[in-house]
């Protein structure tokens, strides 16, 4: 019952959040000034022109009965037409997330291995100054935001030593016998390695972007809960047994420590989501944030509409399934 109970919260709080971000969202992008019809007419366009095209999207109605009749269209999977592009806005979500969410997966896999790697290396080092140029190396990381790493990796990596692609999301040259938009999944399912290759080519240095600022996140706490583990009586007595100090961290700290660093690496993959918008932007990557600045400058509504959204109900989906997780692993919520 009382894990029933923490779903039920759960599940209507999270309807209660994406009702409020399409309520806000609609509004505002509303109310800002600009006419996005304005922007799609050439300069000798009438104003008979402007007014049948406001008609034609609807929005020569009032903003609550536009809203009504967007819900509507909503619940029917129609989330309306891209001003810009003339195309249906789910569409062109749907075909432009797989890179973002392949992106974040890769960049979440590196940040992880970062962290994990310099929490372990700074533990077994406790007191040396390898100790302390690790947390002066997470300090630095922590303190730059993601653009910025990504500005100087184009710059290293891109410029003055060209090893990988700094642009676009695969070579367009190459033979691309893709039937979904996964590209990286699907390239490892048909044993293409050659696409694998260059796809992670252009994809590593903006997942090192977002990776770096998380990997300092989760090596900080993780090594912190190491620390505090390190000095319990089951630690020691594995230490009397013989054990050497990694078989120690390893098979006796790690593992009860990792759980917090599991919480927030849940928590944190909601925000590396939304930092692409700005990288993607960068390395001219042809994902779902990218296409976001794009919308937001033609002031393109039902397309900013669509993405914001959809970034709504993943940030949910994701902190639901977290809360969901931890409520499942503590034992008075799982046997009341």
């Amino acid at each position: 019952m009382p894990f029933l109970r923490v779903l039920l919260v759960r599940v209507l709080t999270t309807a209660v959040t994406l009702a409020g971000v399409a309520v806000i969202v609609f509004v505002v992008i509303r109310v800002v000034p600009g006419n996005p019809i304005a922007m799609m007419l050439p300069p000798g366009a009438t104003a008979a022109d402007i007014a049948r095209l406001t008609a034609m999207y609807g929005l020569d109605k009032s903003i609550p009965e536009q809203f009504a009749i967007w819900l509507a269209g909503v619940f029917r999977g129609d989330f309306g037409v891209s001003i810009s592009a003339r195309q249906p806005v789910l569409d062109l979500v749907l075909g432009r997330l797989p890179a973002t969410l392949e992106l974040s997966v890769l960049a979440l896999v590196m940040a992880v291995g970062l962290g994990g790697f310099a929490a372990l290396t700074g533990t077994r080092a406790r007191g040396t100054r390898t100790e302390a140029a690790i947390d002066v190396a997470n300090g630095m990381a922590l303190s730059v935001p993601d653009f910025l790493w990504g500005l100087a990796l184009i710059l290293v990596f891109g410029v003055l030593w060209p090893v990988f692609h700094i642009s676009g999301r695969v070579t367009p040259s190459l033979d691309l016998p893709f039937v979904s938009e996964f590209y990286l999944v699907e390239s490892l399912l048909r044993l293409r390695l050659d696409l694998t290759a260059d796809l992670l080519a252009h994809m590593f240095l903006p997942a090192l972007a977002l990776a770096i600022p998380l990997a300092a996140i989760i090596g900080q706490l993780l090594k912190q809960s190491l620390k505090e583990t390190m000095h319990l009586d089951y630690v020691t007595l594995a230490r009397t047994k013989g054990y050497s100090e990694a078989a120690v961290i390893r098979r006796e700290a790690l593992p009860n420590a990792i759980l917090p660093t599991l919480t927030l690496v849940g928590v944190q993959f909601t925000f590396l989501i939304g930092g692409t918008v700005i990288i993607e932007r960068l390395f001219s990557y042809e994902g779902l944030g990218n296409m976001a600045i794009d919308a937001v400058v033609n002031r393109d509504l039902p397309l900013i509409q669509g993405i914001v959204i959809l970034f709504a109900a993943i940030f949910t989906a994701v902190n639901l399934t977290v809360d969901l997780c931890y409520a499942a692993l503590n034992p008075r919520l799982r046997h009341g």
